[in-house]
């Protein structure tokens, strides 16, 4: 069985590496839709890193979200290893999804690169990869099957429902699991 996992991910500046990933979440999706399970973390920051200005003060100004990405982190190495035995103990092949993947994609593979060896897009002839695709951007997905512009599909402009009626409160878990259900709803709905 192939599955998807739906990724949200926090951090406190634009650039992997230069700045910390906070914390992430994903959402483990059937092909039939059905929720296979969830993974959520906060890591310590990079210690070669820093907090971008700009990206942090945004940032304080969701300050639940904020507290959520810094409470309990932990080693940022036994957070990726753990995500990939999560991945791995998971049925079938996995493929990596995030709205957009542009965004999220990098961090997941930055971190998986510096820390596990793994990457988030190994070529096919690599054996045991992580992941089966190089990954799904769920906006771009949703602009195919909606028929919308892609600077429509934002989560603002999609319906509650769409969303499992999950927030997107910038709480990696909040937003993973949102973005779970918004690629539920296009798999199982979308041609209604």
């Amino acid at each position: 069985m192939d599955f998807y996992v739906v990724t949200d991910a926090e951090f406190d500046g634009p650039t992997p590496g230069r700045n910390s990933m906070l914390s992430f979440a994903s959402v483990a999706v059937g092909g039939n839709g059905a929720v296979l399970g969830e993974f959520d973390a906060v890591l310590q920051p990079l210690a070669e890193a820093s907090p971008d200005p700009y990206t942090l003060a945004w940032f304080k100004s969701h300050p639940e979200a904020f507290a959520a990405a810094m409470a309990n982190p932990e080693p940022a190495g036994a957070v990726m290893a753990r995500f990939v035995s999560w991945v791995r103990d998971l049925p079938g092949e996995a493929t990596f999804a995030a709205h957009p993947l542009a965004l999220d994609g990098p961090w997941i593979d930055f971190y998986l690169q510096r820390f596990t060896k793994t990457r988030l897009t190994d070529g096919p002839w690599i054996e045991g990869r992580l992941f089966h695709t190089a990954g799904l951007c769920l906006r771009s997905f949703a602009a195919g099957r909606l028929g919308w512009p892609l600077s429509r599909c934002h989560v603002g402009n999609y319906p509650a429902a769409w969303l499992g009626s999950h927030p997107h409160s910038h709480r990696a878990i909040d937003d993973a699991r949102g973005y779970a259900a918004l690629l539920r709803y296009l798999l199982t709905k979308g041609d209604r």
